[in-house]
């Protein structure tokens, strides 16, 4: 069996490349693309038996690109946003996985694939009535209003490097400055964009795009160094997964 792997994030590429070679050594691999165009590319080119497709990446969505699969081409869609689950079910998807997606439902999928059996129609009417009955979930935050003295400076989500846990509120740590957030970081990561924010530990949540590069010590600690930030970052050991590729 031969797959592709498209997501225009590619830790979280290479995380879903190592996973399923743990759980199917013998899925052969055959390309990793980070974008819509090149995934359609490599469907048309490559036909393989499986396609692990992100929903929202650069010139083409996920959903678009599936129409270069083959016919026999069994379709997974990866995504953090569920309001597509029905035009991906709607495709006839072999399956639909939500990030971040946990091992056990990850083995699932696969144990269907290997069987070479798309969903149920039974079960995939009670995932479909699921989501549509679950409460619509709003766009990812894009702005943060952090109080500095007596006026509010905002500040674009996508220019923060990493988000720091202090008590009943967040530091918010940019390029220059770091600011407080009236608000807890467990409430905070809600909100945030899970495709490009990774909580690494308890009190950590970084930016990905941030990341340079990721150091593993001899007793197996991970420590992040940052591109716009001069300390270092300690992932959890439950986070250090995220990293074994780096």
């Amino acid at each position: 069996m031969r797959a592709i792997i498209a997501d225009d994030e590619q830790h979280l590429a290479d995380d879903l490349h190592r996973r399923l070679l743990c759980l199917w050594p013998e899925l052969q691999i055959v390309a990793v693309v980070h974008d819509g165009v090149a995934a359609a590319a490599a469907l048309a080119q490559i036909k393989p038996d499986i396609a692990f497709l992100d929903i929202r990446m650069p010139g083409r969505s996920g959903l678009d690109a599936a129409r270069s699969a083959a016919t026999d081409c069994r379709v997974v869609f990866v995504t953090a946003y569920d309001d597509h689950a029905v035009q991906a079910f709607d495709q006839v998807a072999a399956d639909y996985l939500l990030k971040p997606v946990s091992g056990e439902r990850l083995a699932r999928c696969v144990e269907r694939l290997k069987q070479r059996s798309a969903v149920a129609p039974d079960e995939l009417l009670m995932r479909l009535q699921q989501l549509l009955a679950a409460p619509v979930k709003p766009d990812p935050l894009r702005w943060l209003r952090a109080q500095v003295g007596q006026s509010v400076r905002m500040v674009a989500v996508e220019e923060v490097c990493y988000f720091q846990s202090a008590d009943k509120y967040t530091s918010v740590l940019t390029r220059d400055a770091e600011l407080l957030l009236r608000i807890p970081l467990k409430e905070l990561v809600a909100q945030l964009d899970p495709g490009q924010f990774w909580q690494v530990h308890r009190g950590t949540v970084v930016n990905v795009r941030q990341i340079v590069s990721a150091h593993h010590d001899i007793l197996g600690k991970v420590t992040l160094t940052l591109r716009d930030r001069t300390e270092k970052i300690t992932v959890s050991r439950g986070s250090a997964h995220l990293f074994r590729q780096m």
